[in-house]
């Protein structure tokens, strides 16, 4: 049994999380909602029915989360302090959300991202935290919602390997069941630094199982993920990619997000380190493998030379010799009569 499948999955209400286990995948839909619940409840609908195994949202509660001066990033077209707030979804919507969620069978995620947010979602009952990269150098607050004890989905972006293991340390000092979710935190992560051999680095280093936020174009780099192991998938998602905000032009929309979940799960079932013949494979042997046949008519008791005999199909019926033993015919005695154009079978031949 390898490494990897000894580590111990984090359970999410009936959900098992972890490397043996189906990638669990996450529709984020962030702000992509524009603050208005009925897209944010039409976002809940469509992930669900595209097979999302959970959505999720954020909940800011800016004067503990932030200055209102901050630095803006390039994917911001006004202060992140006025996006946030006019973004920003009030707790009875987020109750909304939850319980639609639940009505309808999808998993209710939520970021929070300052003590009093993580003090909200649980007053909702929120069944795991997932912590954006933002907050993974943020000890105080790590060592705050580790103390809840729920399950924990940390993101690890903008960091170094041993700002990663800080936290790691701190929370399983708590106690906490948590996997990583491999991250960078570029909107859009050109390809060639998507890094995704991090993800079994990770694996290795910190032995628990492994995710990843992906904010890269496309699908592509979390189905490779999910064949390096990845056993919790995030990417996100809107229903318009061509919407206003800063999270739109990387994220997916239904379409892909159909594809993400349905290559994701092909991947995983396609996962297997067995090498047998498979009842599959079965029906195929009898006319892709191959046997010894005579080239030419070869009378009773003659000796058997090379050019007497060769390997076609199909494989070996009845008695017949299969190829691999063609060297072991060449030189022995026809016992009977063998026509052209036949299998030969071990009782032809002395």
């Amino acid at each position: 049994m390898s490494p990897v499948q000894l580590m111990n999955p984090i359970k999410i209400r009936n959900r098992l999380i972890g490397p043996d286990y189906p990638p669990y995948i996450v529709a984020e839909a962030a702000i992509n909602h524009e603050g208005d619940i009925k897209i944010a409840k039409r976002m809940v609908y469509i992930a669900h029915a595209l097979g999302a195994d959970a959505i999720k949202f954020q909940i800011h509660v800016l004067e503990n989360e932030m200055l209102k001066e901050a630095p803006q990033s390039e994917n911001f077209a006004e202060p992140l302090y006025d996006t946030l707030k006019r973004t920003n979804l009030s707790l009875d919507e987020h109750r909304e959300l939850k319980q639609l969620c639940e009505t309808i069978g999808i998993q209710y995620l939520c970021t929070p991202f300052s003590r009093d947010g993580v003090d909200l979602l649980e007053q909702i009952g929120v069944d795991a935290f997932k912590i954006g990269s933002g907050e993974l150098t943020n000890l105080p607050l790590q060592e705050h919602i580790a103390k809840k004890g729920k399950p924990m989905i940390i993101s690890t972006g903008m960091c170094t390997v041993e700002e990663i293991r800080e936290t790691v340390e701190l929370v399983r000092s708590i106690g906490t069941p948590f996997i990583l979710t491999h991250c960078v935190s570029a909107y859009p992560t050109p390809y060639h630094r998507v890094n995704l051999k991090m993800i079994q680095r990770y694996q290795a280093l910190f032995q628990v199982p492994v995710g990843i936020s992906d904010h890269s174009e496309g699908i592509y780099t979390v189905l490779g993920a999910v064949a390096l192991g990845a056993c919790f998938i995030e990417k996100h998602f809107t229903l318009n990619k061509l919407a206003k905000g800063p999270d739109h032009p990387v994220s997916i929309e239904p379409q892909d997000l159909l594809e993400l979940v349905k290559g994701a799960n092909a991947i995983y079932q396609a996962l297997g380190e067995t090498r047998d013949i498979f009842p599959e494979e079965q029906q195929i042997v009898a006319w892709a493998r191959h046997s010894v046949v005579s080239e030419k008519h070869i009378p009773r008791g003659t000796t058997i030379a090379k050019d007497m005999i060769w390997v076609k199909r199909p494989g070996p019926q009845a008695g017949a010799v299969p190829a691999k033993s063609l060297r072991e015919v060449i030189g022995r005695k026809a016992k009977v009569d063998i026509p052209a154009g036949i299998q030969i079978k071990w009782e032809y031949i002395i």
